[in-house]
């Protein structure tokens, strides 16, 4: 595991089930969503809950823990299932290349600093440039819906 990946402790691990429950009911805040994805090596489906982040008309998932499982298993799969509630959505992620992601960072941890901001060394409200040192240890993924 790189040592950029933030390991989830135990009261995190709760919480998570506890969220994933809420979104699973559709009653957990908007912004989330149950991400469902294959693993890379097992072909089983993996679920977490995760923050949708909604930026200049698309659809971003920041992975703020780094080289997270779900991250490395979107990469492999090129394809994601976010549900929230009865609804469900299939999907193409598409990697962003580090150069392409200090503004996509920045609006992430901008809007959801009181839950990620722990996982940045640059404090929320910074300039998308000081977000280029952490591109390169915090996958991005565009969502892109099937034509």
């Amino acid at each position: 595991m790189p040592e950029t990946f933030h390991k989830e402790s135990a009261l995190a691990r709760f919480f998570n089930r506890l969220m994933g429950r809420a979104v699973k009911l559709g009653i957990a805040p908007g912004y989330m969503r149950l991400l469902e994805v294959r693993g890379r090596k097992s072909g089983m489906t993996f679920t977490t809950p995760v923050n949708l982040l909604e930026f200049q008309g698309r659809r971003w998932l920041v992975a703020a823990r780094g080289e997270t499982a779900w991250a490395r298993n979107a990469r492999a799969a090129g394809r994601v299932v976010l549900r929230r509630g009865a609804s469900s959505e299939s999907l193409t992620v598409r990697e962003l290349a580090d150069a392409d992601k200090p503004e996509i960072i920045k609006a992430f941890l901008d809007r959801f600093a009181s839950q990620v901001q722990r996982f940045f060394d640059v404090p929320a409200g910074s300039p998308a440039a000081a977000f280029g040192a952490v591109a390169s240890r915090t996958p991005v993924f565009e969502l892109v819906g099937d034509a």
